[in-house]
């Protein structure tokens, strides 16, 4: 075999190896019988964060409380519920935080918006502060200052 059929198929091992680790968090006990409520489980498990990880999803995770995560998820979907009442559901036990995409809200906004409001509020104080300034003009001498400044002019020459 050549060297560039080795590298290829060692880079063939190690992407396939890469692709499936995803599929290793999720235990087959945990795997639903209905394929099409797997797929909505997976889903769902995809949008939630991992609390030990936290930047993984539970699908991903093999955090003891992702295991815990995915069983509930499961369970809520046996027992009936639609996606948005399973996250509801999870959201509510564990707060916000769990969401990996955040919902939109007021305070979501406030706290993303506050900096670039407080950036155009800042930019805003500047502007105006230098049009004020240049505005004015050069502030008048006073006949000290003038005196002052005719002594410094005349030793120079």
């Amino acid at each position: 075999m050549t060297a560039s059929l080795k590298l290829a198929g060692c880079a063939f091992l190690v992407m396939t190896a890469l692709w499936s680790s995803a599929a290793l968090a999720v235990q087959p006990d945990e795997v639903l019988s209905d394929p099409a409520l797997e797929e909505r489980a997976r889903d769902l498990s995809a949008q939630l964060r991992c609390m030990v990880c936290q930047n993984q999803s539970i699908d991903d995770s093999d955090a003891e409380l992702a295991r815990d995560l995915r069983v509930l998820v499961r369970d809520r979907l046996k027992a009936g519920d639609d996606n948005e009442e399973v996250l509801d559901y999870v959201v509510a036990r564990y707060g916000e935080f769990v969401l990996l995409k955040p919902r939109f809200s007021v305070r979501n906004a406030l706290l993303w918006g506050t900096p670039f409001l407080l950036l155009l509020i800042g930019g805003s104080v500047i502007y105006a502060n230098a049009r004020m300034r240049r505005a004015e003009g050069p502030k008048a001498l006073d006949t000290e200052e003038e005196a002052r400044l005719d002594r410094i002019l005349n030793r120079c020459d």
